[in-house]
């Protein structure tokens, strides 16, 4: 009986060779610093809050303000930054407009102080301005009651309903944009291509802005605030990160949807505002929050829901920046190539290549 010959076994370190290709082994190494990159910035933004330079209202007469001021700027590490103000009127005005985040009512005839706080803004910033203050209060032989003059709702739980909102709308532009890439390849054929794919994009900001809106607002009951408001600011957050999405796989290819889960999630989910609020974060993650997409749209979600719609235009603006020049590189990136791709049968090169 003959023996059909067998071939010889493959070595296992020659299996290991031709599975990990140079590209294979640097993307793995990226992973792996992007998940060192993660822990440490989630780390270093949250593990010790503690407020910094606290935008702070004086009210007292005369020259009991100015004393207020000057032991207040003392205060070891420097967690507020204070001001004399006219009246109560003027500190409201100023917390409604997100200029302070809390000011002390000093009561010349008496021995009890009132703190303004707006817990809307980030229930974690009100209660460190409570304790801060009463503890200061106390030293001084004097007492403090505390007055929440913008309220988080009660659905609302530690107010952190309009950052989890705005990480929604984030999540859903880069894997909106991120399917694009692996279902059709990371760059567009043309131009007409990139046109699709930013509409494309443009139809999913849309649906789960609106979507957002309605879940957090009258499904939920979780977030006061225009139900229209949000849904266009969670289809400007939404196109504005797909957007940017698109460009940067444009620009790095495949790689490119690891340079957004950097800038989005890694650096700015943290620095967002939304677990601590800015003046509670280290300096780093304070100073980048504002210019990313979660810590401009957290910021205009905040205003949205109790701030009725304050000092929204900076943050606005970003979010337009990022979806402008998002849609520009993806344009430019689709006109370089003006040279359709041929079509296969039944037409897939086309879908292929969208």
């Amino acid at each position: 009986m003959s023996r059909t010959a067998e071939a010889p076994p493959t070595s296992f370190l020659a299996e290991v060779k031709d599975a990990v290709t140079p590209r294979a082994t640097l993307l793995v190494i990226g992973v792996v610093a992007l998940q060192l990159l993660f822990i440490a910035s989630y780390v270093g933004a949250l593990h010790h809050p503690k407020p910094k330079d606290v935008a702070f209202g004086v009210v007292a007469p005369g020259a009991a303000a100015e004393r207020t001021v000057a032991r207040l700027e003392k205060l070891p590490g420097g967690p507020l930054d204070p001001r004399a103000l006219a009246d109560e009127a003027t500190a409201r005005e100023q917390i409604a407009n997100r200029d302070i985040d809390g000011a002390l009512l000093v009561d010349p005839n008496g021995t009890t102080d009132t703190l303004l706080v707006a817990s809307g803004g980030g229930k974690t910033l009100s209660n460190a301005l409570v304790s801060l203050t009463t503890a200061l209060e106390k030293d001084q032989g004097r007492t403090v009651r505390t007055v929440d003059v913008v309220p988080a709702d009660a659905q609302d739980a530690n107010g952190l309903t309009p950052f989890y909102l705005v990480v929604g709308w984030c999540v859903g532009g880069y894997l909106c944009a991120s399917a694009l890439a692996i279902s059709a390849g990371a760059r567009p054929a043309n131009l007409r291509r990139a046109v699709i794919r930013l509409a494309s994009m443009a139809l999913v900001a849309i649906v789960g802005g609106l979507g957002g809106a309605v879940i957090v607002g009258p499904v939920l009951g979780a977030l006061p605030g225009s139900v229209a408001a949000l849904w266009g600011l969670g289809a400007l957050i939404t196109f504005a990160v797909g957007a940017a999405t698109l460009a940067l796989q444009c620009v790095f290819g495949i790689v490119g949807i690891g340079v957004a889960v950097l800038l989005v999630v890694i650096l700015g989910n943290p620095s967002a505002g939304g677990a601590l609020p800015p003046p509670m974060l280290p300096p780093f993650w304070n100073a980048i929050g504002p210019a990313l997409p979660p810590g401009a749209g957290t910021w205009t979600a905040r205003s949205i829901a109790y701030f009725k719609s304050n000092d929204i235009t900076t943050s606005t603006l970003i979010l337009t920046a990022w979806a402008a020049l998002g849609t520009a590189i993806t344009l430019a990136a689709g006109s370089r190539n003006k040279q359709a791709q041929p079509r296969g049968p039944q037409g897939r090169g086309e879908l292929r290549n969208l």
